[in-house]
């Protein structure tokens, strides 16, 4: 028996460290930072298809998020990465391919250029102006032509906001923090 109990602490001995390295992991990806690959190209130019970004979590435990940032949302199952544009209480108007805040055009020019032009989508389930309601956010991808985003599905709930853009990790050449 002494036998027996010696080879399942040898066994034990030998995967408590891989174990525990595991487990460190996948509390590290599930509560502070995660990897996350870009599929689409909602977020042109600031995001581009296939680039990998490091997202952090840590923001939005103490505090919500705020107007410009890059956010990680879940809609329907997906995570979708978008820009906050609107915050609770806002007036959110689209006139003239230019996005409107409370009576206000918004300065989108560091990040968008020039070029840039906000569409309206028929398909769209708000009509303009729309108010955010309290506790959801209005979100829009920057390639505002090829962006299924809040135009398209409405405002996202805070509880769904789960992450802050933080840090591309590829490719090499344009490595760097993610605005």
């Amino acid at each position: 028996m002494n036998r027996y109990y010696t080879k399942v602490r040898k066994i034990i001995e030998m995967i408590k460290e891989p174990m525990l390295a595991v487990l460190t992991a996948l509390l590290i990806s599930s509560f502070i930072i995660s990897h996350t690959r870009i599929p689409t190209e909602s977020m042109m130019h600031t995001i581009y298809p296939g680039d990998h970004l490091i997202v952090n979590r840590i923001p939005y435990y103490y505090r919500n998020p705020e107007r410009g940032e890059i956010a990680v949302f879940t809609y329907e199952e997906d995570h979708l990465i978008k820009r906050v544009i609107g915050l609770p209480g806002d007036i959110i108007d689209i006139i003239n391919n230019e996005v409107y805040v409370n009576g206000k055009a918004m300065d989108e020019s560091r990040y968008l250029d020039e070029t840039t032009k906000t569409y309206l989508y028929s398909g769209s389930v708000i009509d303009f102006p729309y108010k955010v309601p309290s506790g959801y956010y209005f979100m829009m991808g920057d390639n505002r032509i090829n962006s299924k985003d809040s135009r398209v599905f409405g405002p996202i709930p805070r509880t769904a906001i789960i992450a802050k853009a933080g840090f591309r990790i590829f490719p090499l050449q344009r490595i760097g923090v993610v605005e």
